[in-house]
């Protein structure tokens, strides 16, 4: 086949199986299913939970922590799915990555509280990481595929699953204190923001 009767074919294929993804959906993963509903849950009440428990002092930090957390979730769920190796099996809606409450919610907002905690009370990330990721991947994740709402393929597990945590949770903490450095935020301190350039331009 030359280029375009390829990209013919993979628009073809692309069409049938988001054709197919559709109609799964409207019989096993849609509103009338309760698994729609606990997938909504999950997207909803930890965001509840975050609201009324977040440090508002330190809110823009945990929220670049918690935000940086959840998009390394999204594209390495997104390249585990479309491989084969880590699959969500119910969803909110076909035009959104399967995950998506999951690495939107449940795990940023998890990390998130963990990093606030840590930071606050000057407890050991590294550590707590390792405690979180651990009650995440064998218990969380666990207790999803008993339910049917995960399936772990070609030879994958709980125990990668672990390690993909740590990974993610350790490099958005790098890259968060990083940023804190570079803009001069040295010992984690999250000042707040001087509006008075903002007022004196508005003037």
């Amino acid at each position: 086949m030359d280029y375009r009767q390829y990209w013919n074919q993979i628009y073809e294929k692309q069409e049938e199986l988001n054709s197919l993804t559709t109609s799964y959906w409207k019989n096993f993963s849609s509103m009338g299913d309760w698994q729609f509903w606990v997938v909504a849950f999950l997207l909803v009440s930890p965001l509840i939970l975050l609201y009324f428990t977040v440090d508002r002092k330190r809110i823009f930090e945990l929220f670049f922590f918690g935000y940086t957390v959840h998009i390394l979730w999204v594209y390495t769920d997104i390249a585990l799915e479309e491989n084969g190796y880590f699959v969500h099996t119910y969803f909110l809606t076909p035009l959104l990555p399967n995950a998506i409450n999951v690495a939107a919610s449940v795990l940023p907002v998890g990390f998130l509280l963990l990093y606030q905690y840590a930071i606050n009370k000057k407890k050991n990330f590294y550590f707590y990481t390792l405690l979180l990721s651990a009650g995440f991947a064998f218990g969380f994740a666990t207790i999803e595929k008993y339910m049917g709402f995960v399936d772990f393929r070609k030879g994958t597990n709980q125990f990668h699953l672990f390690l993909i945590e740590i990974a993610i949770a350790y490099i958005a903490y790098w890259f968060t204190r990083l940023i804190l450095r570079v803009s001069g935020k040295n010992g984690g301190r999250n000042r707040e923001l001087n509006l008075n350039i903002f007022k004196q331009k508005a003037r």
